[in-house]
């Protein structure tokens, strides 16, 4: 396998972190940003522990300008970013009625503005290149929608409609651009849920379990491969059979 360099954004994170394990563990370099120099510093010690070595570069995601800073930082010391996993997201849920202009703003800058920023910096090296894998993690939700998650469903349908038009637009340069669509994850996000509303989430899934990080990271590597050069546009949903749409 060649050995490319992976910018996985919010690797710290469940999914993130499990994500950026598959990947050095496939024998890529790879990149995540941080904003908390304490916090990132003890999880990649907790990575080196387990002998995953990971690049780390400063960088707010939800700022263009700091997003291309820590995108040419991070070419001077790890080379052109050829994999992109944009994962960075977060939730600040209540109903839309009582919901506040930051609550919406926060979410929709996070999961959905933060594509644009950290991917416009990186596509012209590869579209030089002709080659390059880019992988939006969207959600469930982005997909159904959710009671009290209209920031973040919106969100994260907008990442496959990028999805879908960068995939058009860059199919002849040899990238492609697929979005991952995972349903309710093991992650501390989701165990932090009350047991009771957990357990209800639970008996909806036909599999009977939340899904694991691992899993995800599986789904996302194989995105990446030489192999899925000719999957482009696609929207791989991964839930236990939570929603079936076409």
């Amino acid at each position: 396998m060649t050995q490319r360099t992976a910018l996985v954004t919010g690797g710290t994170g469940g999914i993130g972190s499990a994500i950026v394990r598959y990947l050095a563990g496939q024998g890529h370099k790879v990149v995540t940003n941080y904003r908390d120099a304490a916090k990132a510093e003890a999880w990649r010690q907790a990575m080196a522990k387990d002998g995953i070595e990971v690049c780390m570069v400063q960088g707010d995601v939800c700022d263009p300008v700091a997003s291309e800073a820590m995108i040419r930082k991070l070419e001077e010391t790890c080379g052109p970013v050829e994999i992109l996993i944009n994962n960075a997201g977060i939730t600040r849920d209540t109903t839309f009625h009582k919901m506040t202009y930051e609550q919406w703003t926060d979410v929709v800058s996070t999961n959905l503005n933060a594509c644009f920023n950290v991917t416009r910096p990186v596509i012209e090296s590869m579209r030089a290149r002709k080659w390059g894998r880019i992988v939006q993690i969207s959600s469930i939700n982005g997909q159904k929608g959710q009671y009290g998650q209209a920031n973040y469903a919106a969100a994260k349908a907008g990442m496959h409609g990028f999805t879908i038009s960068l995939a058009q637009e860059n199919a002849k340069f040899g990238i492609t651009v697929n979005t991952v669509s995972p349903g309710y994850v093991g992650t501390d996000m989701v165990m932090a849920v009350p047991e009771e509303v957990r357990e209800k989430i639970v008996a909806q899934i036909p599999v009977g379990r939340l899904g694991r990080p691992d899993e995800i990271a599986h789904a996302v590597a194989f995105f990446t491969g030489e192999q899925a050069a000719w999957i482009t546009g696609a929207n791989l949903a991964i839930n236990g059979g939570h929603y079936m749409g076409w």
